[in-house]
């Protein structure tokens, strides 16, 4: 969970490198260049520590089904946040169709905006630890 990358570049070619490890998408480098020309256009940092990098829109031809992978950095990375604070918490978000990725950026937008939820995913030790905390705030 722990990401190496100490700049915005190296956690976007983290987390679409897990992302690809999945199985789900079957093309690394055009998921990369998506997500980075999503990132061009506004930072996907936003408030309170917390980022979701994701291409602009769905993408059926190489994403076979929604994804979401996780990264967190303890010290911080620059990700040109909205509040202009390291980021510590990603979440790397891809899915096949338009309707699928809306739904699921605004599901995982309104988790993060919760502080207590933010605590958890800081304070997990395993990849199970944050599917609870997910599970948790979906029951």
């Amino acid at each position: 969970m722990e990401l190496v990358a100490e700049d915005k570049e190296g956690v976007l070619r983290g987390l679409v490198a897990l992302a690809a490890r999945t199985g789900k998408i079957t093309d690394e480098l055009a998921i990369l260049k998506a997500v980075r020309e999503r990132e061009n256009l506004c930072s996907t940092g936003f408030e309170n520590g917390a980022a979701i990098p994701h291409p602009r829109q769905g993408h059926p031809d190489i994403v076979k089904e929604l994804v979401a992978v996780f990264g967190r950095s303890p010290k911080g990375i620059d990700f040109e946040a909205l509040d202009e604070k390291p980021v510590h918490l990603f979440f790397l978000l891809c899915a096949p169709t338009d309707s699928e990725h809306l739904r699921a950026l605004a599901k995982l937008s309104r988790f993060l905006k919760k502080e207590p939820v933010r605590k958890k995913l800081l304070e997990a030790q395993t990849a199970d630890d944050v599917m609870a905390v997910i599970a948790e705030e979906e029951a």
